[in-house]
């Protein structure tokens, strides 16, 4: 009698546990917004149609508490984060740039000695090529974007094809390191699709066109496999003397963009078997600002001439020498051959250089690689967006306001510390609006797309899905 008993109880929860499941789609659209900004999005609302941005915000789940878990963010480390679902610390991809401790060059992050192009350096791997690892390499990943940067990294490491607008302008191109089947697809979508792209409308519309055409094409979402298309767009207003107008173009072009391919895939693939990830890369570029004007602090922290002082300070304590090789972006790199050679504790002169640093005018931290290792919770974002095989042994944090400038390569940032929200959206399959204000990451979009089709997260993901 026991048995029946503990029979029917297995059925009935296998039963309710399939019923709990949600269904699985056939197609992911990951949809990254350059510099989407939540303020804009909400400001130009009333003036959405009824298939774009309106209707991702009122039958979405909509996460408008979204950000990114380290710091510094730009194009690169954003897109790779999302792919990965982990941070520089573990992906590699810091930045656009970083400096070659070998030979004290900048490395631009997709540089590859046999491709030319690949996202050989992103040192993790992705969702989609989890999606392609789980699929026995059967399901279709393929991204399509403005530039190399955001479509190879969206892609990842076993893509079918990474595809992006070509430095012309006119065209879609890729890379050697991708399957010969997508560099015959751009050369006959070329061929009828060859046009002059100077605006960040054109490019944006190109984007859209040439997704829906893959789509087609390649027959994503066919089959019973999951399969991934990455598009990014951008939503960078154009540079006018007024910038709020500049925006509500962009935004409301984003919109009806939107709209066309949301309405197409949901024709080709069938409303209820696709499901759309739409985020920003979470960065600004800030317009320049004459802070002075407005009698709000404010400077310029040089900081090449500030590695030179470092050096002089480090020699009059040491002796003479060569003490620092270099600085980039707001890093600072020592060099470890002659402190190694002079038997000097590392500790100590990473301590000393710190104390130096941080009475200089403009300066509001300085994070030793010592300091970011021993992982303290108050400089989590700092650590994460730092990488020891690839970033400097000094991080200078200038303060809010103050412009960082490097007199040697004109390099220049201005420092801002205040959050500019973004919103996650997931539409689609049977996904019940809802808005949810909880502070969520970017690095929980993979995870969350694991869990949805059933396959495990990118192999550094630590994080759990969205809630």
């Amino acid at each position: 009698m026991n048995r029946y008993i503990t029979a029917l109880l297995v059925a009935l929860t296998a039963t309710a546990n399939a019923q709990l499941l949600q269904p699985t789609p056939r197609l992911v659209v990951n949809i990254t917004i350059d510099q989407l900004r939540t303020d804009y999005i909400e400001t130009f609302a009333p003036m959405y149609t009824a298939d774009g941005l309106r209707k991702l915000l009122q039958q979405g789940r909509v996460y408008d508490g979204a950000n990114y878990p380290f710091i510094p963010v730009d194009e690169a480390s954003a897109i790779a984060s999302i792919a990965t679902g982990t941070t520089p610390y573990y992906n590699s991809i810091v930045a656009t740039q970083w400096l070659d401790r070998s030979t004290l060059r900048p490395v631009f992050c997709t540089d590859d000695r046999r491709y030319i192009t690949s996202p050989s350096r992103m040192s993790t791997s992705t969702i989609g090529d989890e999606m392609k690892v789980s699929s026995n390499g059967n399901a279709l990943v393929y991204a399509i974007a403005p530039n190399k940067v955001t479509a190879v990294f969206s892609a990842g490491h076993a893509a079918d094809g990474a595809l992006w607008i070509d430095d012309k302008g006119s065209g879609l191109t890729t890379s050697a390191y991708y399957p010969d089947k997508i560099r015959n697809w751009i050369a006959a979508y070329n061929k009828v699709n060859n046009q002059q792209l100077t605006t960040v409308a054109g490019r944006n519309a190109f984007i859209v066109k040439a997704a829906k055409a893959c789509i087609k094409d390649n027959a994503l979402g066919k089959d019973e496999i999951t399969d991934l298309l990455a598009v990014a767009l951008s939503a960078k207003p154009a540079t006018t003397s007024n910038p709020k107008i500049a925006a509500e173009s962009i935004y409301l072009q984003l919109d009806k963009l939107l709209s066309d391919l949301i309405t197409d895939i949901e024709t080709t693939v069938g409303k209820n078997r696709v499901m759309f990830v739409v985020t920003s890369s979470g960065y600004n570029e800030e317009p320049n600002i004459d802070y002075a004007k407005y009698r709000i602090p404010t400077g310029t922290f040089y900081i090449n001439r500030t590695a030179k002082l470092l050096n002089i300070y480090l020699g009059a304590i040491y002796g003479q020498g060569r003490y620092v090789e270099t600085c980039f972006h707001n890093e600072i790199y020592l060099n470890r051959n002659l402190i190694e050679q002079k038997r000097l504790n590392l500790s100590d002169v990473l301590s000393r250089s710190q104390d130096f640093l941080i009475q200089n005018a403009g300066v509001s931290d300085v994070f030793t690689s010592e300091r970011l290792l021993a992982n303290g919770n108050d400089i989590t974002k700092i650590r994460n967006g730092y990488n020891a095989l690839i970033s400097g042994d000094i991080i200078i944090e200038v303060a809010p306001g103050w412009k960082l400038l490097n007199e040697d390569n004109q390099e220049n940032y201005v420092s801002r510390s205040g959050l500019i929200p973004f919103p996650i959206i997931i539409y689609g399959l049977d996904i019940k609006p809802q808005r949810i204000s909880t502070p969520v990451t970017v690095d929980q979009i993979a995870p969350t797309i694991a869990r949805t089709i059933h396959i495990r997260a990118p192999n550094a993901c630590k994080t759990e899905p969205l809630p």
